[in-house]
């Protein structure tokens, strides 16, 4: 359980299948020498109707509780160096506020120029740039410019 640190950004494979990445901030049960509360920030991919779903229901700083399984994979950067990534494939959320502090967060972010992410998309938009002929982005989009190309059968689920 913890914190959305930004907008759940959502996207859609070259297969048209969708999936939503984020970050939530986990408060450690313990404190430091200090005194202070410290927390770990959890990386975390959802995909197809349920990764529509918490982008729609949710806002920055929105708490949710997360249920999924731990995934590292990795891949060779254009370096040639090994690349480790862990992240939360999430098979299930739980919204822990209201759904009017999650519209409250909506409208702050607005306010403050952050909005537009959990609006209902417009038909065609991608960012200002032209769709691709069959739609969707590449994990390159998601993950940067060193992630080998994946396809629907490379996915265990």
């Amino acid at each position: 359980m913890g914190r959305l640190t930004r907008e759940v950004e959502l996207k859609y494979t070259t297969s048209g299948a969708a999936v939503a990445s984020g970050t939530i901030a986990v408060n450690r049960d313990f404190t430091n020498a200090n005194g202070e509360r410290e927390s770990d920030f959890i990386n975390f991919v959802i995909w197809r109707k349920a990764d529509e779903n918490i982008v729609n229901m949710t806002a920055k700083g929105s708490q949710v509780g997360l249920e999924g399984s731990w995934q590292t994979r990795s891949y060779e950067n254009q370096q040639g160096q090994r690349v480790y990534v862990s992240e939360l494939v999430v098979s299930n959320f739980t919204l822990v506020e209201t759904k009017e502090q999650t519209e409250q967060r909506k409208g702050q972010s607005a306010q403050q120029g952050n909005g537009g992410f959990n609006t209902a998309p417009q038909q065609n938009n991608f960012n200002g740039r032209q769709a691709p002929q069959q739609g969707g982005f590449s994990p390159n989009d998601m993950y940067g410019n060193d992630v080998p190309q994946l396809n629907d059968d490379d996915l265990p689920f």
